[in-house]
């Protein structure tokens, strides 16, 4: 007869049912320990960390150990359960009637809190403990929460909670300061290899010793994620694993590629970057993911750099471990710094783009061209010590250019010595007033800066040379040094601008509605406009234009609002010079 006995993945099989199975958590192990010997036991309890790290296993060995009676019965609360027991036995069976688990992800309302907050007035029916494990708790409304929390507060003596979440900040405060919280954290590489041997063993399957840290390496400190992968791993290979075949499976074959693109991009050799990306995509990659392969190449060549002994990484063959120590030896960290940021924001840039394709490569010309740029440390550096011609440079790139400019061969590169005489001859201004820097920085396109000069300087002095203001409530904190660093460039001079702790004047928007304000009252008293404003009670003066032309009225019209209200709206610049219109 055929055996139809029903094969259990070795995540479910080697599923811990004690703590002494628990692997990497022993703080987790230790706190309860003291609190069941000291009887001393939280009334609610919350677990957090990444999948696969043991949670809700952790949550149902601590049902076992509140409820466990030991293989005679009369046992008490334990950290290590007997697993014999009818509460034992049930709780693993998941047949247990007084420990309830709720998956909040698919029940999330109200309501279903409400039944628990129900059920908790009933005292056990056979166990110890009443204990409710919420998985995903995260998941619940708000409204959920809130109806939780006085019973989460103040449950009946012989009821506990056990919550399980991968995201613990989406958890209201309110919830987790009535809980006792555990961070499981990830197992560590060498701990989850140790751990995959014993069951390789166990279960009579060869395996090589790299082929499962390539595997521990891969499941990211998750248990049950490294369990899934030699499930996987023992399938592909007919009871042996070896490297190359978890390579190929988790997808590393083509980590060489990546390593070979890398030194393509650092040695800025363009075309064979271009050509490496090309053969990738052909067979299959994704722009995006080879982006992030790159990123994350980066990454690890510059923890290789800061410590040479971080290159042991069991993903990597020997080969490509020896290529990388050496692009750690060769390349500087500003160049790497770089590398992160570029390929950070071109990774974001790929990924919004209509042709990923396009974008990808894109990024790749670029980095290849900035392979060739120096690190800001050598360029201050060759400045200092006048080795560095940016106008040969530019002519030079440029030249080079239109020699390989085929297919425009007319083209006319802009060089450094077409631009530089206009820069040098550029006339310095003169300023008399803080009104004629306000001025000019509008005519520069500086509005921000022009802006914040008008509505935030409180002149005390001004001279050549030489400011000093007072600075109000919502003067930007670096004002002082952006005026500094604007009146050097256009002026060609260094002043001197101080904030002092004195009394000074409006500002020019307060002297522009002040003058406005005067000018105003002051054509008011004009007979004609006089009449005006007797004829409409209701009018008022709205904006006066000022005639530069001699021959013309200095006042040549006036706009009156026929409104009981003032304009809200007011136009700052009331005077308008140069204004022609009648």
């Amino acid at each position: 007869m055929t055996d139809t006995a029903e094969y259990r993945v070795l995540a479910r099989k080697y599923r811990p049912t004690t703590f002494a199975d628990l692997i990497g958590q022993d703080a987790l192990v230790q706190t309860l320990k003291n609190a069941i010997d000291t009887n001393k036991i939280a009334q609610a309890y919350i677990l957090t960390g990444i999948r696969g790290i043991g949670k809700t296993t952790s949550a149902r060995i601590i049902a076992r150990a509140l409820n466990c009676i030991g293989p005679d019965g009369k046992g008490t609360m334990t950290t290590n359960p007997c697993g014999v027991c009818e509460h034992c036995r049930a709780i693993a069976e998941d047949r247990h009637v007084d420990v309830i688990e709720i998956d909040a992800a698919s029940n999330t309302g109200v309501a279903n809190i409400r039944e628990i907050i129900d059920t908790t007035r009933y005292n056990p029916t056979s166990a110890r403990f009443k204990i409710y494990i919420i998985d995903e708790v995260h998941m619940l409304s708000v409204p959920a929460f809130n109806a939780l929390l006085k019973t989460l507060e103040e449950p009946p003596e012989r009821v506990k909670f056990i919550f399980a979440t991968t995201e613990i900040r989406k958890v209201p405060i309110t919830v987790l300061s009535r809980c006792q919280r555990f961070d499981l954290k990830r197992v560590e590489p060498e701990l989850l290899t140790r751990h995959l041997k014993n069951i390789v063993q166990k279960e009579n399957v060869t395996a090589q010793e790299e082929a499962l840290k390539l595997i521990a390496r891969a499941a990211d400190g998750s248990v049950r994620d490294a369990l899934s992968l030699l499930d996987q791993a023992i399938a592909h290979g007919a009871g042996n694993v070896d490297s190359e075949l978890v390579r190929s499976m988790i997808g590393l074959t083509d980590r060489s590629l990546i390593v070979e693109l890398y030194e393509h991009l650092m040695k800025g050799d363009i075309k064979a970057t271009l050509s490496a990306f090309e053969n990738q995509y052909n067979s299959g990659a994704d722009p995006v993911v080879v982006l992030q392969d790159l990123l994350d190449l980066t990454h690890r060549i510059t923890r290789i750099k800061i410590a040479e002994s971080l290159a042991d990484d069991p993903s990597f063959s020997p080969d490509e471990k020896k290529r990388c120590l050496y692009m750690a030896q060769q390349l500087s960290m500003p160049v790497l710094t770089r590398t992160w940021q570029m390929l950070l924001k071109g990774i974001d840039e790929t990924t919004k783009a209509p042709n990923t394709k396009q974008a990808a490569e894109m990024v790749l010309i670029r980095l290849a061209y900035a392979a060739e740029l120096p690190s800001p440390v050598d360029l201050i550096k060759q400045i200092n010590e006048k080795k560095f011609n940016p106008d040969a440079g530019i002519r030079q790139n440029a030249s080079d250019f239109q020699k390989k400019n085929e297919l425009n061969p007319s083209f006319q590169p802009i060089s450094a010595g077409n631009t530089a005489p206009r820069l040098q001859n550029q006339p310095k201004a003169f300023f008399a007033s803080l009104a004629d820097i306000v001025a000019y920085a509008y005519k520069q396109n500086e509005m921000m800066f022009a802006y914040n000069i008008e509505n935030f300087v409180s002149l005390v002095s001004f001279e050549q040379g030489k400011i000093e203001f007072c600075p109000l409530d919502r003067t930007p904190p670096s004002l002082a040094g952006e005026i500094v660093e604007k009146l050097r460039l256009w002026t060609g001079k260094q002043w001197i601008v101080s904030v002092v702790n004195k009394t000074g004047g409006q500002t020019l928007i307060q002297q522009a509605h002040t003058n406005t304000e005067n000018l105003k009252r002051s054509m008011a008293q004009q007979p004609l406009v006089t009449a005006i404003l007797h004829a409409f009670p209701s009018a008022r003066i709205e904006t006066i234009r000022v005639k530069k032309e001699d021959d013309e009225p200095e006042i040549s019209a006036y706009e009156l609002n026929a409104f009981n209200e003032p304009n809200p709206h007011l136009n700052d610049d009331d005077t308008n010079e140069g204004d022609d219109d009648d």
